[in-house]
């Protein structure tokens, strides 16, 4: 069993930032890909970034791409997305999650084991 914590989300204006984290306490990330998704009401869970192993490895959804940065810190255990020029459409519940996958990076929610509760980002415009 792997615990995720998120926290960060809030409330933000159009083009403003935020930085959600997501703690796994105990365990190394190095073991896992790991991946950022996001609900919208009414419609399916979506993903966001995901990231490797290794941490060198990175890929991004269209939407986010270039607005987006999915990140680590080792020692604490955390892994980041900072999130930059937010728009109305990027309001959601955002989940971290991660999968036991032995690829390099995963895009499905099928293929994530362990999911934290969800932090909620509401951007106002």
């Amino acid at each position: 069993q792997v615990q995720l914590v998120e926290s960060g989300g809030g409330l933000v204006q159009a083009g403003g930032s935020l930085r959600l984290s997501c703690a796994a306490p105990g365990r190394s990330f190095s073991n896992y890909v790991v991946g950022w998704f996001r609900q919208a009401p009414g419609k399916e869970r979506e993903f966001v970034a995901t990231m490797s192993r290794s941490g060198t490895n990175t890929y991004y959804a269209d939407s986010v791409k270039d607005r987006f940065t999915i990140s680590r810190d080792n020692a604490k255990n955390t892994v980041y997305l900072q999130m930059i020029s937010l728009k109305s459409e990027d309001t959601a519940v955002y989940y971290c999650a991660v999968s036991l996958t032995t690829g390099v990076w995963a895009t499905s929610p099928n293929t994530y084991t362990y999911w934290g509760q969800g932090t909620q980002v509401t951007v106002s415009s």
